[in-house]
């Protein structure tokens, strides 16, 4: 039997970095994140990778990654395009804006067969969190309900060291399943250190181990017929609006509402770092030449 997939959305913009910061050089050859996660993922026992970019850097995407990984782990790509909806919709004429995480995870759905983990492209999550997570997804299986999980951070592991973020606040029942997800934008730390949330008239303080989602979830393909109706639902209130967007925490909370799945949550004390900020590349690169330093991978992949 072969391992779980891996699902990497690469297909974000890249605004407040200023570049295809999915692929920007990191590692001291020449690696990105992404070959990070793949490495960590292949130890782990993924047997299959999915992209999800877009086809305008598909060229440059493929020419990174070169033959890095040929013959060590299946790879396959999946296109976020604006034309790939479920029918009867179509893409509103003005609308240039990506239709946000949830339709970027739709898009793989004839790539992928087996149960699966979503990452962020741009995201370091740690070799624990993989492990983690394949275990889980090793025996998910769904039976009354959908049978998912979610690997969460704590929030001082997931900070920007070079402005505020956006971050999922999660709840948990008594049993550990994930109840909630809550999104604050604008998280940063004080002067004091103190972790804070500011935004409009709401600030809320924050002490630092709260459970912390960074979209780090495992399905099994029933997802993409759920994602489908919600797709659905979304476009018919929201489609015709340019920038409205439809994120996986809130489908994820709406089927768990539902009754429809449940999400087990797997803690982990890795290390979140990433490249939110083009001021963020130096801390990544001093972080994965001290993981280098201490054996976690070698100097070169």
């Amino acid at each position: 039997m072969s391992g779980p997939a891996l699902l990497v959305l690469a297909a974000g913009m890249g605004s407040r970095y200023g570049g295809l910061k999915q692929i920007d050089p990191v590692g001291p050859d020449g690696e990105a994140i992404i070959d990070y996660s793949i490495h960590d993922a292949l130890d782990s026992g993924f047997s299959k990778v999915v992209f999800v970019i877009r086809r305008d850097i598909e060229t440059a995407f493929k020419e990174f990654l070169g033959d890095r990984w040929t013959g060590k782990i299946e790879i396959e790509f999946a296109f976020q395009e604006l034309d790939d909806l479920p029918a009867p919709f179509s893409k509103p004429e003005a609308r240039e804006k990506p239709w946000g995480t949830g339709h970027a995870i739709w898009v793989a759905r004839n790539q992928i067969e087996t149960p699966f983990l979503v990452i962020n492209g741009d995201d370091f999550y740690g070799r624990g969190s993989f492990a983690l997570a394949a275990k889980k997804l090793g025996k998910a299986e769904d039976g009354e309900k959908a049978d998912y999980c979610m690997v969460g951070y704590r929030l001082a592991n997931t900070l920007s060291e070079n402005g505020t973020v956006s971050r999922g606040i999660c709840a948990t029942d008594e049993a550990g399943k994930l109840d909630s997800v809550k999104e604050y934008t604008a998280i940063g730390r004080g002067e004091k250190g103190d972790l804070f949330h500011k935004g409009g008239d709401e600030h809320k303080a924050f002490e630092g181990n709260e459970l912390t989602s960074m979209n780090m979830f495992g399905f099994t393909p029933s997802i993409f017929s759920y994602l489908e109706e919600e797709l659905s639902l979304f476009l018919k209130t929201q489609g015709q609006e340019e920038k409205s967007e439809i994120y996986i925490p809130s489908v994820v909370s709406h089927l768990i509402s539902s009754g429809e799945a449940e999400v087990e949550v797997l803690d982990t004390d890795e290390q979140w770092f990433g490249v939110t900020y083009r001021e963020d590349r130096d801390a990544v690169k001093s972080r994965l030449m001290g993981l280098i330093e201490k054996g976690v991978y070698p100097k070169a992949l």
